[in-house]
């Protein structure tokens, strides 16, 4: 019996044309950069697509890449990342740089897990378990993946934020001052970091933005050390403990390296934990034939792949890991901006109001002082 053909004619002809429609723009973005030149600059995140990243002045995380971007002379900024990210680049960057986001789609679901009408219920719940002023017992620290309004609640209040690579250093520089932390928006960098420096789980209390005083017993709160958002990272979520044990079984010899925004129990059985570029870092220092897993975003994970092909380099996961908002920034659109830019229109631009913007800004002057 002969094979029967499933694919359906119409998606096959959208998704030529979807391909034919990237190609062409591939070359729609080159000829749009040289017109531009020096002018623009632009930003790729470790967790972006190929088709994309390949046309980034920069490649790094969301932080080193906004203070690269307010280093150079470009007039345009074009961050292919997300929201939060550009929104950054916006505080960091200098009064005569423009921020574009390729599509504004481009967001954060770690980010959007907390908003700042949330935050500040918080805060005043906690304000009413302390009998005072909160900010007497409690140090808020955002992590960097968190709208810009955010990092300004945490600037006025004489907070900080952290990366992946210094939340450690964030930490103890807030109990040197206070005895309880606010971590918000991820909880998985807070406990991992939490439990590394020695503090009991029982003393990282989880607070669930959708109940009344996050769910938590006075008690529970007066007891903690550091009250934790109720908030992740959906890639990093999906990797499980049972991947690190499927690779130990088949690969005595495999090195497991995570990100620490994957769940406790999966940072427990690596070898490793850090953030992108220290994860990035062991594989470039790693002898030939070196075996990995990694648990991070995809895209990251094969790009490492091709740039070493001396290693073993597979994904901690047996299925794909993707940033699928980040993924929404694709040529077309980045063509779309660039070409808008030639004609001299600005279109996408991220602006942070300036008081936000001023006080985020403390909070991230704050981060560059703290040792990590």
């Amino acid at each position: 019996m002969a094979a029967t053909n499933l694919a359906f004619p119409e998606e096959s002809a959208a998704e030529a044309t979807l391909i034919e429609q990237e190609e062409a723009a591939i070359e729609r973005i080159k000829r749009a950069r040289q017109i531009l030149g020096e002018d623009v600059v632009i930003l790729g995140h470790h967790y972006q697509r190929d088709e994309v990243v390949q046309f980034a002045d920069f490649t790094g995380d969301s932080y080193q890449l906004s203070k690269e971007g307010a280093k150079v002379n470009a007039k345009y900024i074009v961050f292919a990342g997300v929201h939060f990210m550009a929104e950054s680049a916006d505080i960091l960057s200098r009064d005569d740089q423009v921020v574009i986001l390729p599509n504004l789609k481009a967001g954060c679901s770690m980010a959007d897990m907390a908003n700042l009408e949330q935050v500040l219920t918080a805060w005043a719940e906690l304000e009413d378990v302390l009998m005072a002023d909160p900010a007497q017992h409690i140090m808020p620290i955002t992590y960097m993946n968190s709208a810009a309004n955010l990092k300004a609640f945490v600037g006025e209040h004489d907070g900080t934020v952290c990366t992946s690579s210094n939340a450690e250093g964030a930490l103890n520089w807030a109990f040197a001052q206070r005895e309880k932390v606010f971590f918000f928006p991820d909880q998985h960098l807070g406990r991992n970091t939490g439990k590394a420096m020695g503090i009991p789980l029982e003393q990282m209390v989880l607070w669930d933005p959708f109940q009344p005083y996050g769910g938590l017993t006075d008690e529970q709160i007066l007891n903690a050390r550091i009250i934790l958002w109720q908030g992740h990272c959906s890639v990093h979520q999906q990797f499980r403990p049972e991947h690190v044990d499927l690779w130990r079984k088949h690969h005595p010899d495999i090195r497991v390296i995570v990100h620490p925004e994957c769940m406790r129990e999966v940072v427990d059985k690596a070898d490793d934990v850090g953030s992108t570029a220290y994860i990035i870092k062991q594989v470039e220092a790693a002898a030939p034939g070196t075996k990995w897993a990694i648990g991070t975003e995809i895209h990251m994970v094969n790009r490492l792949k091709q740039e070493h092909p001396e290693q073993m380099i597979q994904l901690l996961s047996p299925f794909a890991c993707l940033c699928s908002t980040m993924y929404r920034i694709s040529p077309l659109d980045l063509a779309n901006v660039l070409e808008n830019l030639v004609e001299g229109r600005v279109i996408n631009p991220i602006v942070v109001p300036d008081d936000v913007k001023q006080k985020a800004k403390l909070a991230l002057d704050r981060m560059l002082s703290i040792p990590k």
